[in-house]
This record gives structure tokens, sequence and C-alpha cells, in this order.
């Protein structure tokens, strides 16, 4: 009876990736061998599971890579992965170095502070995210709050250019995004034993050195997680750059969305989103790989 649930954890997280992520992966990753068609869906699937083996065989040997290789051939497409991952990495950064003062601060908190900070972090997600998004609309554009508080400071003369521009689209992700990266960073520095740090100013290391040499380093699994939940999801982000950002601002996301509802071209969208999984799973896999080596070298 053990041995049956011990097979029933491990199975349940695998068939939720099995119906979840593999399935759809592999009908989108199906259709970007497809060709454009005037049909609904809008496209000629490549196998037919009525076929049977010796027809999907045959059909097999007859896939193209035209799709792909229609990537390589316009610029738009390099341009758009290219922009999506400087602007999700710039976002991350950004996200990092306000997030970890944040975490730091909760996390040194005392322990009846620390549930209501949690709460006021979290707080945000019980207001629909795209609410959220527009307030920032109302928030940067020319006769917004923001412009009204800096003009009645005497700050500015003459009022900023903010909503549609890729300032914006940092702003409303680093936003949107800040609690995915402030609690794993809390998880890990509530954890610390903070004995560490009193030994290390006994033995002469000042309050920056001791954070340099042991805080931060044990925060690190905090810095990778959270970095992890802001970077992955802002790559293939469509809501904010649609609302926030202007013509200029180029995401995969705000593309895919053209390749399949005002091109209709669900072939090359597929392909499209093929490869920004692969660019966003890849990394994830090596890392991983990485830390269960260390962890068996640890041992």
């Amino acid at each position: 009876m053990g041995a049956a649930r011990k097979w029933l954890v491990i199975a349940v997280p695998y068939l939720w990736l099995l119906v979840f992520f593999l399935v759809p992966f592999f009908i989108v990753f199906k259709i970007s061998f497809s060709t454009t068609a005037l049909s609904i869906p809008p496209y000629t699937p490549v196998f037919e599971f009525t076929e049977g083996v010796a027809g999907l065989v045959d059909k097999a040997r007859q896939l193209t890579l035209d799709n792909y290789l229609w990537l390589t051939q316009d610029p738009l497409y390099l341009r758009s992965y290219l922009s999506s991952v400087w602007i999700a990495f710039v976002s991350t950064l950004l996200t990092l170095l306000i997030g970890y003062p944040l975490a730091y601060g909760m996390a040194r908190a005392s322990r009846s502070l620390r549930p209501l900070l949690v709460m006021l972090v979290i707080l945000p997600f019980w207001t629909s995210f795209l609410i959220r998004v527009y307030a920032w609309i109302g928030i940067l554009r020319r006769e917004g709050l923001l412009n009204q508080l800096l003009t009645w400071l005497g700050v500015i003369d003459a009022p900023l250019t903010i909503i549609n521009t890729n300032t914006a689209v940092y702003i409303g992700i680093v936003y949107s995004y800040l609690p995915f990266m402030v609690l794993p960073l809390y998880a890990a520095l509530e954890r610390m034993d903070e004995s560490l740090i009193e030994a290390a100013q006994d033995l002469g290391c000042t309050r920056l050195q001791a954070f340099w040499k042991i805080t931060f380093p044990l925060s690190l699994p905090g810095v990778v997680a959270g970095s992890m939940l802001v970077f992955i999801p802002a790559v293939g982000e469509f809501v904010i750059p649609d609302l926030l950002g202007g013509s200029e601002t180029l995401m995969i996301g705000k593309t895919l969305w053209v390749e399949f509802f005002s091109n209709r071209d669900w072939p090359v969208a597929s392909a499209v989103a093929s490869i920004l999984l692969l660019i966003l799973v890849v990394p994830i896999v090596l890392f991983q790989h990485q830390q269960s080596r260390q962890s068996e070298d640890g041992r």
C-alpha cells in the first residue's frame, strides 16, 4: 500500500505535465509543420491519426521546415525574440533591485509583523491583472496622475511622455511581477540563521562585508527562483506591451497575436511559439542539471 501511494504521489505531477504541457505543446508543434489554408481551422493538418501507422510514417517523410526557415528569412521575428529577451532581462534586473531590499526588510521585521507584510505584497493579486495594467494608463499618460504630481511639485514644466514607450512597459512588468521576486527572496532570507552575521561581525567583518560574504550567497536560491519566475513570463508578455507600449515596442507576444488573429497564419505562429518555448525551457533544464550536479558533488 505504501509503494502504491509513493507511485501515486510521483505520477500526479507527471500526469499534470503530460495533460497541460506536453499534449498542448505537441499540438502546437504539429501545427507548425502544416500549411496555411482558407478553412476552419486555417491550416492543412499534417498528421491524421485516422490514416493508421503506415499513413503517419508516409506523412512524416513529407515533413518540411518551411515555416521555421521562413522565420530566419524575415528579420521581424529575430528582432522580436531579441527585443523580448532584452526587455525581460532588464525588467528582471530592475525587479531584483527593488524586490531584494523589500524582502530583506520583511525578513528582518519582527515575527508578529511579517504576516502583515506578506499579505501586503500579495494584495495586488486580489485585483484583476488587466485592471491593474489599465490603471497605469491613467497614471502614466500626459494628463495622468504622475505628470500632475510632478508639475505640482515643480519638478517638470511640461508633461513627460511615458505612455506608449518602452519605459512604460518596464514599469508595468516590474509592478506586475514584483511579488514573484519578493516572495522567493523572503523565503530564502527568512530561513537564514542570523547568528552567522553576528559571527562574521565578531571576526572583523563590517555589516556590508557580512552581507556580501554571507547574506547574499545564502539568498542565491531565492534570487534564481525569483528571477526565473519574472523572466519566463515576461519574455512572452502580451497584455503589458499591448496596453502600455507603443508602435516601437516589439515583443514576441505581440508578434504571436498578429500571426494568430490578424494574419491567420497559424503554422508560422506555431513555429514562433515552439522556438519561444525552446528558448525558455533549455536554460531551465541546463540550470537544473547544474544544480543537481552541485548537490551530488556536495554529498
